[in-house]
């Protein structure tokens, strides 16, 4: 963590430093040109990056702990798709100013989480300049057993873990200024990483992918990647509470090609089915089969009468 020589930069350094947490494979954290890290033997080292832009990835105007939660989930449901065991990460900060409540808050978030999963932050940067946050997060995972996109095989079922749509049910709702739902915005602003069931999902999974973009669009990455195609039985979508108020088109809509779930969505063999099931509860997450993988390209959504459905939006693209 580097700081030009201004007071207030380097408090707010040294408020982020004292919360950054500890662990054992740490030799060397915030303090030094950089940090050194021992990594376990026999494993690999998963790294993955992530930046979120006031406007785009969250409200400026949010809670800064759940700012700074939603900013680290994000990276480590990264890590969950591959089947990884969050350990260490760096934060880089731009900040418009120097706000010592501001930091404190997001550091609340950001913190707690990072204790839930036992990840340490090791380093990173602050400079000036409109409200922006950059995570690279590391983690390790058994050498040879990561989880991938690119494994997926024809006659696959397809899964998905919790419930998505419900973090774009939320969006819309506050976008169009109406009244949203308590747990609808709590799976907004503070999504659950799902590294538990990545962990339990390896050498049973065949190919997994998170869901930041949208589930048909992060599927359809992972089709690409394995060289298949995929068809999703909507009716078979998981549907939570207070999502199911909607009506279906709506619902649909969200739940393939709304964005910011960060759930799993993941192929197997028929026959692991009991197996994945075990793993998942042992895990605490729900999850359900939505379809298969199938010979060809692209994905393919179908309604309740077996007839295609094109979704409004099929993912987010930043530059599209």
């Amino acid at each position: 963590m580097t700081a030009s020589p201004a007071g207030s930069e380097f408090d707010l350094i040294a408020r982020i430093r004292a919360r950054a947490g500890t662990r054992d494979d740490v030799v060397l954290g915030i303090g030094d040109d950089a940090a050194l890290l021992a990594m376990p033997p026999g494993m690999a080292l998963v790294v993955t990056t992530d930046t979120l832009n006031a406007g785009v990835h969250f409200f400026a105007d949010g809670a800064p702990a759940d700012i700074g939660w939603k900013c680290l989930a994000v990276n480590l449901s990264d890590l969950a798709a591959m089947g990884a065991s969050p350990a260490w990460c760096t934060l880089s900060l731009s900040l418009p100013q120097a706000d010592p409540a501001w930091i404190d808050g997001f550091l609340d978030g950001f913190c707690d989480l990072a204790a839930r999963h036992g990840i340490a932050l090791v380093g990173g940067d602050t400079t000036r300049g409109p409200l922006s946050v950059s995570i690279t997060a590391m983690g390790h995972v058994e050498a040879g057993h990561a989880l991938r996109r690119d494994g997926a095989r024809v006659g696959d079922e397809i899964w998905v873990t919790g419930t998505p749509g419900d973090a774009a049910a939320a969006l819309q709702s506050l976008l169009s200024g109406a009244a949203v739902d308590r747990a609808l915005r709590a799976r907004l602003d503070r999504p659950t990483p799902r590294v538990e069931a990545g962990r339990g999902l390896l050498g049973l999974a065949s190919a997994c992918v998170d869901i930041s973009d949208g589930l048909l669009a992060d599927l359809g990455h992972l089709c690409q990647r394995s060289g298949v195609g995929a068809q999703v039985q909507l009716e078979q979508l998981p549907v939570s509470r207070a999502l199911a108020a909607f009506r279906p088109q709506l619902r649909w809509a969200w739940q393939a090609g709304g964005g910011d779930d960060y759930e799993l969505c993941f192929t197997a063999a028929p026959t692991r089915a009991d197996e994945v099931q075990a793993a998942l509860d042992f895990a605490g997450v729900s999850g359900a089969r939505i379809g298969r993988i199938v010979a060809g390209q692209g994905v393919q959504a179908l309604d309740a009468a077996g007839a295609p459905w094109q979704a409004p939006r099929v993912g987010y693209d930043h530059f599209g």
